[in-house]
Parts: structure tokens; sequence; C-alpha cells
């Protein structure tokens, strides 16, 4: 298997970065080699998993771009950046594919689809640690806005997730407001009901809904893995051929002579011995 130079050495930056984050240290957010500088203004924010990207991500990228350019009024847009943090909320046990190859993926689809968009890495799960994140290691940026989807709003008002909920959440919101689209059986009249309760209301004016196409809605990239055949229209064509060229999505092989081949890992193994040599 042929692996370029340049993508070994972009590789090894990436895995270079992951393995300085640590989940225990203090929030902090680092840039991925070839993302640009967040400027002293205004940044949306979209973490995810990305595991696969799909048309949604896409989508929700793009709307979230034209909200930025909408509220600018006349001054520079708001510069966006999809992220990924190295502990993903009810997501920690996701192994396939590895962190680094889903952040080169979605780079390399970012730049061909939408070349103004930069990548974070967080070493915190949660938005509000995010946000502390954002404000440490860039701390010109003015303005934090959360892009997710509704899923997302009503975990973020989970006391689940919380020591103490809303000192917590005052916290977030002192720092950042969050742009909700609909996701699935979400719309903007349940976002409406979900602010409009009492335990809620005092922080209602930190979030805004966005439009998003009905035809993104249900997309999923859990669905997506468990069944690829069946959503092929909801896969980016450079994301198809990352499924095919690494088979990561793929259960591993069994031979008429009872072998077991799984042909992810053993690319991985390769591509690590390549990197230890650079």
């Amino acid at each position: 298997m042929y692996i370029s130079p340049r993508t070994l050495q972009r590789l090894k930056h990436v895995q270079t970065q992951l393995d300085y984050l640590k989940p225990g240290a203090p929030a902090e957010a680092l840039l991925v080699p070839g993302s640009p500088q967040p400027p002293q203004a205004n940044v949306i924010v979209f973490t995810g998993s990305f595991n696969p990207p799909t048309t949604a991500h896409l989508a929700l990228l793009k709307q979230g771009y034209l909200y930025g350019c909408q509220d600018a009024q006349g001054q520079r847009p708001m510069h966006l950046y999809a992220a990924f943090s190295k502990v993903t909320v009810n997501k920690e046990h996701l192994e396939r594919p590895l962190l680094r190859d889903r952040i080169l993926l979605l780079q390399r689809l970012l730049r061909r689809r939408l070349p103004h968009t930069g990548i974070l890495l967080f070493n915190r799960g949660l938005y509000v640690e995010q946000a502390r994140a954002i404000r440490h290691s860039f701390p010109a940026v003015k303005r934090i806005l959360f892009l997710m989807g509704y899923d997302k709003i009503v975990q973020i008002f989970d006391p689940r997730y919380y020591q103490d909920r809303d000192v917590e959440l005052e916290d977030l919101f002192r720092e950042a407001q969050v742009l909700v689209a609909p996701r699935g059986d979400g719309d903007e009249a349940d976002l409406r009901l979900l602010l409009a309760k009492q335990e809620n209301r005092r922080f209602a004016h930190y979030v805004h809904a966005i439009a998003f196409s009905p035809r993104y809605r249900n997309i999923s990239s859990t669905s997506i893995r468990q069944n690829i055949n069946s959503h092929e229209q909801a896969i980016p064509h450079e994301v198809r051929l990352f499924m095919q060229k690494t088979r990561a999505y793929s259960p591993p092989v069994h031979k008429k002579n009872g072998d077991e081949i799984d042909y992810y890992a053993q690319q991985l193994q390769h591509i690590n011995k390549l990197l230890n040599r650079i």
C-alpha cells in the first residue's frame, strides 16, 4: 500500500497533536496544520465525531457559514471550524477508523467542498470545557458560537452531564452562544418548548434557531456505519473512496481456510511502521 510522503507528514503532525492533548489537563484547543488562525473576531464551531462525515455535516457547516456571513453586518464574517474532541461525550469507545484518520479525511473533504473551514482539536468533551479551551488557546477571539443539531441542545440542558447544571451553564453561556438546526423529529417548535421550560428560560436568549433542509435531518453517521449500502446518497464521494480504499468500516474477511483478515488493521500496522521511521 503506497502512502505519499506528504500524507505521512500530515498523519505524523496530527498524531503528535493528539498525543499532546491530555483529557485530564486544563482545557486546550489546537489547530490542525493548514487551518486558518482564529481571528480577533468571531468563530462558529461545529464539534462532532464525523464517523463518517456525511452530506448532512457538510450542509450544516454551509448553513453555519451563511449565518456567519449574515451576522457579520458589514464586518468580517465569522470564521468557521469543524472540531474533534479527544473525549467525545457518549461516544468514548468508537475506535474505527482511528481519530487521526477521521481528521485527515475531514480535512481532505473540507479542502474540496468548504475551503474556508478549519479544524480544531479539543482535549475535553463538554461544550463548556471547549469554550474555555478556545478562550485559553485563542484569547483574541471575541465571540464563540457552537453549531449543533437539536439532539445536542437537549444534551446541553440535561443535568446528567453536570455536577451543578446551572452554574456550568452560566459558565458556558458567559463564554458562548449556540446555533441549533432541526434534527430528526426535533424542529423549531420543539426547540421553543425546550427553551420555555422553567429551568431553561433564563438561558433562552443564548440559543438561536437556524434553518436546515428536511432532506438532511434524518441522516445519521451511526445508521451509515450500521448499513453503508442503504445510505450511499448520504456519503460524499471522497468518503466513499476512503471507505473503499481503507475498509475501515468493513468487518474482517473470513477465508475458506478459517483465516480472518482485517484489512484496515493491516494498513494501520504498515502506516505505523512508516511513521516510526520519520
